[in-house]
């Protein structure tokens, strides 16, 4: 167990670090949303921090500031979403909830490899300790999940996100 779950921190790690690398290379349009309504590499940073934080808060067992779905919809939420994303290995266009929609980010690239570098060293820890117990993170959003799946999960999150950075897919 603690195997596989290292290997997926680690993978989760380098796209944390390819974000970070792709930020510091936006220095000149750091705080220039790429098209109206649309983040800035500031505010994409400070997104996946914040998800990454949240996510470390879900596998503690404390409380996020993620949605709380009824239980009896979270199966459901878990085959249609999770399942799916883990199995294509992408994540949807779709919008965030409030907290997660950041208004700014850090003022810097070197405030954001900072700030993402804190959030995931954070995840990194509960995600570790969750996995030594054995037990599996209980989602508000998907309901219970393996330790490793939740971790890949947070993985293709930050792959989307690399691709909000400079220089933009067409």
């Amino acid at each position: 167990m603690m195997t596989e779950v290292t290997s997926v921190l680690n993978a989760a790690r380098s796209a944390v670090g390819e974000l970070t690398a792709a930020a510091e290379g936006a220095a000149s349009e750091w705080t220039t949303p790429r098209a109206p309504g649309k983040w800035s590499p500031s505010q994409v940073v400070e997104h996946v921090a914040r998800a990454l934080e949240e996510s470390a808060n879900v596998v503690a067992g404390s409380r996020s500031k993620f949605p709380t779905f009824p239980r009896i919809v979270r199966p459901a939420v878990r085959v249609l979403f999770f399942n799916r994303v883990l199995r294509s290995g992408s994540f949807p266009k779709a919008k965030t909830t409030k907290p997660m929609d950041p208004s700014s980010g850090p003022a810097t690239p070197f405030e954001g490899r900072a700030r993402l570098e804190a959030a995931f060293a954070h995840f990194d820890r509960e995600c570790r300790a969750r996995a030594e117990t054995g037990e599996h993170v209980m989602s508000t959003l998907f309901g219970s999940v393996p330790v490793a799946d939740f971790v890949r999960f947070q993985e293709i999150h930050t792959r989307h996100h690399r691709t909000q950075m400079p220089p933009y897919p067409r």
